[in-house]
């Protein structure tokens, strides 16, 4: 069930006013209920894995504190507490990993051992991916983790823990909660709140906005030039590549901010997964402001356990390779978003290591690094550096990327960004214009947000009459100029494949 469905209109009313009518006893059976219902839309069986990394993680945190609470001595409760945390990890990444990388990893095997003349007959599984299972598996280990490190109890009662897994809004895309938040917020039935209720709606009107006005607005002209590379040579790459940074931005914070708005509205406060990311002077700046979620978890759980920074510069730098190149698989099983993570990754080493040279050539150069010039320079520099990552996670294959590559570089025809040529792919001049009013929008909310200033707590402190014409206005304008896809169907998000 997508958030931009008539389906998800009817189901998210129906679900909010039964949870705040029902008994206090039935709140969590009944949200447990509706968010199965909600992945099951999608395919039933899949609900079973759901399930099973649920039963794993559940019994992985009593197995915790049963340890905890017996009289072993140090050594020995450590030694037990590794091995159930190692049994959680284990099965679950081994379930994600036969439906995400498995024919991945043969198809690499198979690569391997043409290369070395040996020909083998390895197994291929027909397999759909499950949506979300990233998302949901990372989640559940994170509370393993959590329980191992006494940064959250183990929860006995297990619908509810089985609802933090699997709490509906943010199940197939995210934000990756941690159970310190969430789980702790389940365990306290929720009254209707008004003022939480309308900054609950007002997130998601603009989330819908992000995603039905703009992303997928954004994305017929990308989808039109990236699937036929070959005939939008050069300068139609360029301007596709640049739009497929807004359209990747609004489509995946677009689900955030429903997510959080739909939990908002429940009395569910979900942490925030993108904070006006391009905005960024650096690229390490852009990733603690992009998918923090993600970030943050393979902050907590790989790069600190992996020694951090506290084992010399040059451990530290290859620590942050691993994480990227991991963050780049999680994304997907293909060379193309290893290729994007490791890019990042490299981004971020070179950016340390030069960092003394900056510092010494600002202080020659008597350059004021609070200046609105420079610091636009480095959101600038910084923007090219990620949007030129984006191309191989856009690309289909890792071949097709570079091919992509060599023609923006060997193809010049700038006059098409003058020659109307830009309207012939997909969207007419008209729409084209209100995709580009729609990105200065984007970017003036985004300038807002970067300045600590929150439009929607503007808008919620008006008269009455003021939000009775404004908030109608802004519905009526997601009905007018929202995309649904063809044949007014609603388009998926993009991260759902992952």
């Amino acid at each position: 069930m997508l958030f931009n469905s008539i389906d998800f209109l009817l189901f998210f009313p129906i679900v909010a006013f039964l949870y705040f009518i029902i008994p206090k006893k039935a709140k969590t059976y009944w949200l447990l209920l509706c968010s199965y219902y909600f992945y099951m839309c999608w395919n039933a069986k899949y609900a079973l894995l759901i399930l099973t990394s649920t039963v794993i993680t559940y019994l992985s945190g009593i197995g915790l504190e049963k340890v905890k609470n017996m009289k072993f001595d140090e050594k020995k409760s450590a030694k037990y507490k590794k091995l159930i945390v190692a049994g959680s990890f284990i099965s679950n990444l081994a379930i994600l990993f036969f439906f995400k990388y498995f024919n991945f990893a043969m198809n690499l095997l198979g690569k391997a051992l043409g290369f070395a003349h040996i020909q083998l007959s390895l197994p291929v599984f027909d397999v759909m991916l499950p949506v979300g299972i990233s998302f949901y598996t990372f989640q559940a280990l994170s509370y393993t983790m959590d329980v191992y490190r006494d940064d959250i109890y183990a929860e006995k009662n297990f619908f509810r823990y089985a609802l933090f897994v699997s709490f509906f809004p943010q199940l197939v895309a995210g934000p990756i909660e941690r159970s310190k938040n969430l789980l702790k917020q389940l365990a306290v039935p929720k009254k209707f709140n008004y003022d939480e209720a309308k900054d609950g709606f007002l997130l998601m009107l603009w989330g819908f906005f992000l995603k039905i006005v703009v992303a997928d607005r954004v994305a017929i002209f990308v989808d039109t030039v990236y699937n036929n590379y070959q005939d939008y040579p050069g300068m139609y790459l360029i301007v596709a590549t640049v739009l497929f940074a807004v359209q990747i931005y609004c489509d995946f914070s677009g689900y955030s901010t429903i997510a959080m708005g739909a939990a908002k509205i429940m009395g569910f406060n979900l942490m925030e997964n993108f904070n006006a990311p391009y905005l960024a002077t650096s690229v390490a700046g852009f990733w603690r402001n992009w998918h923090i979620s993600l970030t943050s978890w393979f902050k907590d759980y790989l790069y600190i356990p992996l020694g951090g920074s506290r084992k010399g510069k040059f451990r530290k730098y290859m620590n942050k390779l691993i994480v990227f190149l991991v963050s780049g698989l999680w994304h997907g099983a293909s060379l193309s978003f290893v290729a994007w993570g490791g890019l990042n990754g490299i981004y971020q080493i070179i950016g340390e290591v030069l960092q003394p040279v900056r510092d010494k050539a600002v202080k020659i150069l008597n350059l004021n690094r609070d200046s609105i010039g420079h610091k636009l320079a480095h959101i600038l520099g910084t923007f090219i550096l990620i949007d030129f990552s984006w191309i191989f996670f856009r690309a289909s294959r890792f071949i097709e990327a570079l091919a992509i590559i060599k023609s923006m570089i060997f193809t010049y025809n700038p006059w098409i960004l003058f020659d109307d040529s830009l309207y012939k792919c997909g969207l007419s001049a008209k729409n084209f214009r209100l995709m580009l009013f729609c990105i200065a929008i984007l970017i003036f909310v985004d300038i807002c947000k970067h300045k600590g200033i929150k439009i929607r707590e503007i808008i919620l402190k008006q008269d009455y009459w003021v939000k009775w014409i404004a908030i109608p206005i802004m519905i009526a304008f997601l009905l007018l100029f929202g995309k649904y896809g063809p044949a007014y169907d609603a388009a998926n998000f993009i991260y759902f494949q992952f």
